[in-house]
């Protein structure tokens, strides 16, 4: 597992959100997509060829971050002036790029689910590693976030939660129709994928000893999760995921 980016903290923010971020992707983006998020997160960020497909929806974002090897002269042509930010390097991905440059109480990511397995698992990567800003990427089937400390999502009985971890941890849970209570988890290990909410449950609380857990839940539950993120506590910068 790698360890957050020190720069982090020196990074200058080129957005700084007070209402909630939508970061949008080069990948699959869905009908409806785009509009769902931005209603929940109105600030607008295109990672590289992410703004082509803000372009297309009528919608100019407050930012375009990325190393710019997708996006095209045309689409770069009609970008607002001062939008366009290219960082060049490429030990990381454009994903990584935006979230280190944007703050805000939250984000929800479009366009890095689905399409190429290689590019969502290098962004699910991602969502471990920058545990500054809580995010939660929308698919066509599910909403995926980072796990705080802690944190409490108001879901109905039977809906689906799924564990994942992408380092060694264990946790505890309440309202889960199987407890994961004194399980260690791990990549290639333990994992808590296809569990649900408890029958007569209400919510789900979760709580984790390191960073390194993802939750996948159905996409119906994005905004309980945006809820739940805003009211979590964020993990400490000197903790790092085991392993």
């Amino acid at each position: 597992m790698e360890e957050p980016d020190d720069s982090v903290a020196t990074v200058p923010r080129l957005v700084e959100s007070q209402h909630g971020l939508t970061l949008l992707g080069g990948g699959e983006v869905g009908p409806g997509d785009l509009a769902e998020a931005l209603a929940l997160a109105p600030d607008l960020v295109a990672a590289d060829s992410g703004a082509a497909a803000a372009l297309a929806a009528g919608r100019m974002p407050l930012a375009v971050v990325g190393d710019m090897d997708s996006l095209g002269r045309a689409d770069r042509g009609r970008l607002a002036p001062g939008v366009l930010h290219r960082v060049a390097e490429q030990d990381s991905t454009d994903f990584d790029k935006v979230l280190l440059r944007v703050s805000g109480p939250f984000a929800v990511g479009v366009g890095f689910l689905g399409r190429r397995a290689d590019h969502q698992l290098a962004n699910l990567s991602a969502l471990v590693r920058h545990r500054h800003l809580p995010c939660a990427l929308l698919g066509r089937s599910d909403v995926v976030f980072a796990c705080p400390p802690g944190i409490a999502v108001a879901l109905a009985e039977g809906t689906r939660v799924s564990l994942f971890p992408l380092a060694p941890v264990a946790g505890a849970s309440e309202g889960l129709h199987w407890p994961i209570d004194g399980i260690a988890m791990a990549p290639a290990g333990r994992h808590g994928t296809s569990n649900r909410v408890a029958e007569g449950a209400r919510a789900v609380r979760l709580r984790f000893d390191t960073p390194g857990m993802l939750a996948i839940m159905p996409r119906a539950a994005l905004a309980a999760v945006l809820d739940g993120l805003r009211a979590a506590p964020l993990w400490p910068p000197d903790v790092v995921p085991a392993g």
